[in-house]
């Protein structure tokens, strides 16, 4: 008799999980398609040369990496740069990928921009790009992705 009763239990403990589970997956699709916008978001304002979004899109932390391996930008910097000298024609990410981890989230994809150089000439970065997210907590922009960290390295263009 105790065997039938025990068996009872196991299966509103082992839905109970499920459930569980599957609102994690549900929360987790909804991080990513957040970070998703936030992404694309940022590429518009690359592409934009536009100050105030970036600043809303970065975390005050932000570590940006360049393809060179020697050149990192602080979120100033980064801003600076692209309300400035360095100005693109187009951006296009492919090969995207986002993975969430609780307020964590990484985001790789390529990059394949068309930059206007100095001199007026079009220029082309064609890079792999590994990017962090954190989902902002305690401060007035809680609940916010912003990109703390992003590093990239060079690719052959197919």
């Amino acid at each position: 008799m105790s065997a039938g009763l025990g068996a009872g239990l196991a299966i509103p403990v082992l839905a109970a999980g499920t459930g569980a589970a599957q609102a994690a997956d549900e929360s987790e699709t909804v991080a990513r398609d957040i970070v998703a916008r936030q992404l694309e978001a940022l590429r518009v304002a690359i592409v934009d040369g536009d100050a105030k979004a970036l600043d809303a899109l970065t975390h005050p932390q932000l570590s940006y990496g360049h393809s060179s391996g020697r050149k990192i930008e602080t979120k100033a910097q980064f801003i600076a740069s692209l309300a400035g000298k360095t100005k693109y024609k187009s951006l296009a990410y492919s090969e995207q990928w986002i993975q969430v981890v609780g307020d964590t989230a990484t985001v790789r994809h390529v990059w394949d921009g068309a930059d206007i150089l100095p001199n007026g000439e079009t220029g082309r970065s064609y890079i792999a790009v590994m990017q962090v997210w954190l989902k902002e907590s305690g401060t007035t922009k809680d609940g916010i992705w912003r990109l703390l960290a992003r590093q990239s390295c060079p690719l052959k263009p197919a």
